[in-house]
């Protein structure tokens, strides 16, 4: 644990030094939660804000996790990934430490738009439901986290992975359940929507403020953190830079 600390510690110092990542991190979807929470005129029964605000919350962590692969992408460009790997620490911790951080980071960011939606109308909701929904976007946060840097250690360049982050972000929002439920999509979107891990997400903290627990959804998403995660251990394990 000490070593998983000591790598957590570096990156949140890193981050915090960078007060423009930290602000522009926070701006797309804070406009998403006002712009489209607000303003988008739609046929809804209720309060669309608080339809919306889970979706913000899922595609933060989308947008955090995916982020964090380009940390450990400059890590292996500026050759610290090589004098990490070559530390008695166990690799282990390594990972754990950069998947805790960039899901740390995640939990910052949503935190931050949780409290503009709260200001802006959305309903207030019971620490229970609160700290489900925390642990709802702890594990996509590890999930995203894991998926990120296994395909990190696979790319060469930062371009290159910063062009696969784009080329899947924005497809996965759209085709999720973030914008509009399932009853009023077409039902080829319907059937996407179904299979895409962010509504799992996003369904899952839309049962817990509804008052509910999601236990499939959870289980489900659960079953897809530990796999991806257990994936990249092993990749993580093996790698050379």
């Amino acid at each position: 644990m000490r070593g998983v600390i000591t790598y957590m510690k570096r990156d949140f110092l890193k981050w915090t030094r960078g007060r423009v990542a930290v602000i522009s991190a926070l701006v797309m979807p804070a406009a998403w939660l006002v712009f489209v929470g607000l303003a988008l005129p739609v046929k809804f029964t209720g309060n669309y804000l608080d339809f919306i605000t889970p979706g913000i919350l899922v595609m933060t962590m989308l947008s955090a996790g995916l982020s964090g692969g380009a940390l450990l992408m400059f890590d292996k460009i500026l050759g610290f990934l090589n004098k990490f790997l070559a530390l008695p620490t166990p690799r282990s911790s390594i990972l754990i430490g950069k998947i805790l951080f960039i899901t740390g980071r995640g939990l910052i960011q949503t935190t931050i738009i949780l409290v503009i939606a709260l200001l802006i109308g959305a309903t207030l909701l019971s620490p229970v439901q609160y700290g489900l929904t925390y642990l709802v976007l702890f594990l996509f946060g590890v999930l995203i986290s894991a998926f990120a840097t296994t395909i990190a250690l696979y790319l060469d360049d930062h371009d290159s992975y910063s062009a696969f982050s784009t080329m899947i972000s924005m497809p996965l929002f759209f085709t999720s359940s973030a914008l509009m439920p399932y009853s009023v999509m077409p039902g080829w979107l319907a059937t996407i929507a179904h299979l895409n891990p962010l509504s799992f997400a996003i369904d899952a903290v839309r049962d817990v403020t509804a008052g509910g627990f999601p236990t499939f959804t959870f289980l489900v998403l659960l079953v897809l953190t530990v796999v991806v995660l257990g994936i990249c251990v092993q990749v993580f394990r093996k790698v050379t830079v």
